[in-house]
């Protein structure tokens, strides 16, 4: 069991994490080097030999292994994100960088995405080396840069460039799973995430006649787009239920106590309440518009107009995904991915996602466990380059009330401490053991 001095460890990297501004606003405006060197203090304070690697100066990431008991054991992957989106402090009640603690709360970007994972593993490692405690699998612990990105400073770099460090990883583990989501009726479930949707972000490019705004002209490339983006932004994209999204309709279904009718999805949705927010975005793929630019002046169509749209799609649905836009964009419109990420999804019926659940249980025994497919996605996407299964497990027992989705990329992020507490309780006990 995790010491007391964990339980202070946790709550005070949070918030010493949180006031290193690790924001990255794409494009390599980032710079994650002061937070990995605080990673790195601290875990060589734990006995441990991080190594610090760089893709591009100032866009650091740290690995390092905790050896397990048994050698013949498959190696497990425990990784977290040091970037954050930005933060408007003038939209904040506190500063956004601030990493205050106040009425029991840690207050800051990154609180929950993710630098409360990333405390939660340092204090687990710290208690480990106090304790002469070692895991039986080899537990490889890195700390990533540019995930709020593209990856290609980090987790993309370390799978392409420095796959010996990950050498044995079977399974891995991180960020959105095991925290409470409260139904507003009484319920308290855990989802365990098991997927994610793939990532295609998209560039459409419509090409027409420039020409003066006061003529006619039936080639117009802002016509065109606005076309397009329209025909995306209305499509209705059929369902498709992978194996973790059916679990989870089955086992949520169990939960409500209703009949776990597959073949009628909206209606059993419906029956679900406020938890079909867990499944309603992974039933489907979808797009999303999201950016627009053509045009330098009002009076002159322009020859050539742009938009981005968000893309995800299931796994094994990207061939459905890629037809739909072709047929979507129509003519005069032509699209590309502008980033693109495969759809993971892992077993629900293993040994480590049954330890998962057993030791949340545990812990929080009135909780519902469940598996869920995320919406969007981690850098679980680039490790499983290396053959490496990925879980989102980040336990927090959170409060009613409190919105844990809301406060991703979100105004007055925070986590309680007793999450954090419970975080580090559960995280100890399932590495210990895994």
């Amino acid at each position: 069991m995790a010491d007391e001095r964990a339980l202070d460890e946790v709550v005070r990297f949070t918030s010493e994490l949180i006031r290193i501004d690790t924001t990255n606003r794409g494009g390599g405006d980032c710079r994650e080097r002061p937070a990995a060197e605080y990673a790195a203090e601290r875990l060589a304070g734990a006995g441990l030999e991080p190594t610090l690697l760089e893709r591009t100066p100032g866009r650091t990431n740290v690995v390092a292994r905790v050896e397990g008991t048994d050698p013949s054991a498959p190696a497990l992957l425990l990784h977290g994100h040091l970037d954050v989106v930005p933060a408007q402090a003038d939209e904040w009640s506190v500063h956004p960088f601030s990493g205050e603690i106040r009425d029991g709360v840690v207050w800051g970007r990154g609180a929950v995405d993710m630098k409360n994972m990333d405390a939660m593993i340092l204090a687990v490692v710290r208690a480990w080396a106090r304790e002469g405690v070692r895991p039986r699998r080899d537990v490889v612990v890195a700390f990533t840069a540019d995930e709020e990105d593209s990856a290609e400073d980090g987790s993309g770099f370390l799978a392409d460039r420095h796959a010996h460090l990950f050498e044995g990883c079977t399974e891995g583990v991180s960020e959105s799973g095991a925290y409470t989501f409260h139904d507003g009726a009484g319920r308290q479930i855990y989802p365990i995430a098991a997927g994610e949707r793939g990532t295609g972000w998209l560039r459409l490019t419509a090409r027409g006649r420039a020409g003066h705004g006061s003529k006619v002209n039936r080639e117009n490339a802002v016509t065109r787009l606005a076309a397009a983006v329209t025909r995306i932004g209305g499509h209705e994209w059929p369902l498709r239920l992978t194996p973790t999204v059916r679990a989870a309709l089955t086992e949520l279904a169990a939960v409500y106590g209703v009949e776990a009718d597959l073949d009628d999805v909206d209606g059993l949705l419906r029956k679900l309440g406020p938890a079909a927010k867990l499944v309603e975005a992974t039933v489907r793929n979808s797009a999303n518009p999201t950016m627009l630019e053509a045009g330098y002046k009002v009076n002159v169509i322009p020859g050539e107009a742009v938009a981005f749209v968000d893309g995800r799609y299931l796994p094994d649905g990207e061939d459905e995904f890629r037809a739909t836009l072709d047929r979507l964009t129509g003519p005069g419109v032509d699209w590309e991915f502008h980033h693109r990420e495969a759809a993971l999804q892992a077993p629900v019926d293993s040994p480590t996602f049954a330890l998962m659940r057993a030791v949340v249980e545990e812990f929080a025994p009135e909780g519902h466990v469940v598996p869920f497919c995320m919406s969007g996605g981690t850098d679980a996407k680039q490790f499983s380059r290396l053959g490496i299964t990925g879980y989102g497990f980040t336990p927090l027992r959170l409060p009613e009330g409190y919105d844990y989705q809301a406060m991703f990329h979100g105004v007055d992020e925070r986590v309680p401490v007793e999450a954090l507490h419970f975080g580090v309780r559960v995280l100890d006990r399932f590495l210990r053991t895994a």
